[in-house]
C-alpha cells in the first residue's frame, strides 16, 4: 500500500469507528475506503469485519468504564442475532464483486434515510411479544453478517422501540456488533475473503474510534457526529452510485 493509503485508511477508520460507536453507519466509509485502496467489493466486506471486532471490544469495554452496561435487559435478542448473522455471512459469499458492490450502492441510499431519522426513545416499553423481538433481531443478524454497513443504525432504531435510551442502546448495539462480528468473521477468513494488509491498518484506526466514541456517546456528543455522518454518508453514495451504477 502506498503512504497515502494507510493514512486514508487509519483516519478513515477511526472517525468511522466514532461513528459506529456513537450513532452506526460507519462502515460506509470504511468499506468504500477499501475499494477505494483496491480491495475487491467482497473482499472489502471481509476486511472490513477485521477492524468492527475489536473496535467494538473497545467501545464495549469503554462503555463498562463509564457504567454503561444494558447487557442484562437485552439478553433475549442475543440467540437470535448471532444465528441471523451466520446466515447473512454464508449467503453473502455466494455474490460476486460486482453483485456486492452494486448492492452495497444501492443499499447506502436507505442507510442515508435511516441517518436522516435519529430514532427516539420511546416513554415505555415496546408491545412486541418475545416471539416478534425474536424475528426481528434475527433479520438484524442476517444483515449484519451480510453487509455490516448500517446495521447500528438498524439496532439503535429497533433497541430505541424496545423503550432503551439511546447511551444505553449504542452500549447494546456495539455488544451485537461484536457478537456478530465473532460469528461472521471466521466466514470470511475461512472463504479467503479479507486483505489483511489494509484490514489492520484500519483496524487500528477503527478501535481508537470506537474507545472515542464511547466515551463521547456518554457525555452527550452523539447529535454532532450524526449531523457528520449524514453528510459523509451522502457524499458516498453519490460516488458509489456513480462508481457502481
Amino acid at each position: 500500500m502506498a503512504l497515502s493509503e494507510v493514512l486514508l485508511l487509519a483516519f478513515g477508520g477511526l472517525a468511522a469507528g466514532v461513528i459506529n460507536t456513537m450513532a452506526g453507519g460507519g462502515s460506509t466509509i470504511t468499506v468504500p475506503l477499501l475499494v477505494f485502496a483496491g480491495v475487491p467489493g467482497t473482499y472489502a466486506n471481509g476486511s472490513n469485519r477485521v477492524g468492527i471486532l475489536p473496535a467494538c471490544l473497545a467501545a464495549v469495554l469503554s462503555f463498562r468504564r463509564l457504567g454503561v452496561s444494558g447487557f442484562r435487559d437485552a439478553r433475549i435478542i442475543f440467540l437470535p442475532v448471532l444465528f441471523g448473522s451466520l446466515a447473512g455471512s454464508l449467503l453473502i459469499n455466494k455474490l460476486g464483486d460486482d453483485q456486492f458492490e452494486r448492492l452495497f450502492a444501492f443499499l447506502v441510499i436507505p442507510i442515508v434515510i435511516l441517518t436522516l431519522m435519529p430514532p427516539t426513545p420511546k416513554e415505555s416499553k415496546s408491545s412486541w411479544g418475545r416471539s416478534t423481538m425474536i424475528l426481528i433481531f434475527f433479520v438484524v443478524g442476517v444483515y449484519g453478517g451480510a453487509i455490516q454497513a448500517g446495521v447500528g443504525l438498524v439496532i439503535v432504531l429497533a433497541l430505541s422501540r424496545s423503550g432503551f435510551d439511546l447511551v444505553t442502546a449504542n452500549s447494546i448495539k456495539v455488544m451485537i456488533n461484536a457478537f456478530v462480528t465473532v460469528v461472521a468473521l471466521p466466514v470470511f477468513i475461512f472463504s479467503g475473503k479479507i486483505s489483511w494488509g489494509p484490514a489492520l491498518v484500519l483496524a487500528a484506526g477503527l478501535t481508537l474510534g470506537g474507545w472515542i466514541g464511547a466515551k463521547w456517546t456518554v457525555e452527550g456528543g452523539e447529535r454532532v457526529v450524526r449531523w457528520v455522518m449524514v453528510i459523509a454518508a451522502l457524499g458516498l453514495s453519490g460516488k458509489l452510485v456513480g462508481l457502481y451504477g
